[in-house]
């Protein structure tokens, strides 16, 4: 395996830290749809800062792929952590997209119970991205 490049590593964490912090003030202030779309988007941006600090590609924004590719690498990556990648993949579109709905608006179907299930997720991968690097 390459060389760990810690400065594109520490790059890519520090915008998913900064993502996570803001979803979190979403959810707080009861823009749970934003939440929940910030919060998969801190999850890619982590996954995607250890690929990179391994030397990998990362595109996409399916963390559930991304994930497989850790594991390619023979990174153990736990049932727990593909179920929070998961979790966080569906909120990728509908977050943001009212024809993902019959009628009203994505900030309808968003209370504060998918917005902390969300920033759970999110913060589950965060330690086992840390775990590992």
């Amino acid at each position: 395996m390459a060389v760990f490049d810690h400065g594109e590593y520490q790059r890519w964490l520090a915008q998913a830290e900064h993502t996570l912090a803001s979803a979190r003030r979403d959810a707080e202030a009861g823009d749970f749809a934003w939440a929940c779309f910030k919060a998969h988007q801190a999850g890619e941006y982590a996954v995607k800062a250890l690929l990179r600090g391994l030397g990998r590609p990362a595109y996409g924004q399916a963390i559930r792929r991304l994930l497989q590719e850790v594991a390619a690498l023979a990174l153990e990556v736990s049932v727990d952590i593909q179920a929070a990648g998961q979790l966080l993949d569906r909120h990728y579109e509908p977050t943001r997209y009212p024809d993902a709905y019959p009628e009203g608006s994505p900030h309808e179907y968003y209370d504060a119970r998918a917005a902390e299930e969300a920033l759970n997720a999110a913060h589950q991968i965060f330690g086992w991205i840390k775990s590992v690097e």
